[in-house]
């Protein structure tokens, strides 16, 4: 399995809103038949740099979605956001699932599909072209795109990892 690089958040201070990605019904086949239950993979984020996902497991849709908010809230990213879109282009692996994500112009809107959509919006991006390769199912779509947001950075960060001045990020 691949890893993802995060950079936690604190939750205690911050309004999450979350988003349902996907809901499933699984069956367990035991002796007696059949044994439905839910599988629910949720988004959370501030809309303003933090996301994260989570997933639940429930014999009712609504104790599965709330699993899932729970756990979400334990995995969160802070996403750098510069002018309503992403600093640079990223790419993004988990297992099967491949993402690119590229900064648009002002007025562009999110062009992603739909786990991408969710997780793209959820982290407060307003201008993003994006693309799923690959899998396209939602678990590893979901899990790329936290994975290809939580690997990027911003100019000032670059410049403190470097010991250099600002200006010199952009200037070589």
């Amino acid at each position: 399995m691949s890893t993802i690089n995060i950079k936690r958040v604190k939750t205690s201070e911050i309004e999450l809103k979350d988003r349902l990605v996907s809901i499933q019904r699984v069956a367990k086949v035991t002796k007696g038949g059949r044994t439905f239950s839910f599988s629910a993979i949720v988004v959370v984020g501030d809309e303003h740099g933090v996301v994260g996902y989570g997933l639940g497991k429930a014999k009712e849709v609504t104790e599965a979605i709330a699993k899932g908010i729970d756990d979400a809230k334990k995995n969160l990213v802070k996403v750098p956001i510069i002018n309503g879109t992403v600093p640079h282009e990223q790419y993004g692996k988990f297992s099967g699932g491949f993402v690119f994500i590229k900064p648009a112009a002002n007025g562009t809107g999110v062009i992603a599909g739909g786990a991408m959509r969710a997780v793209l919006e959820s982290a407060g991006v307003h201008n993003v072209l994006a693309k799923s390769k690959g899998s396209s199912n939602p678990h590893n779509v979901v899990k790329a795109t936290v994975s290809a947001l939580s690997q990027m950075r911003d100019a000032v960060t670059v410049a403190q990892h470097r010991g250099i001045e600002l200006g010199k990020v952009f200037n070589g």
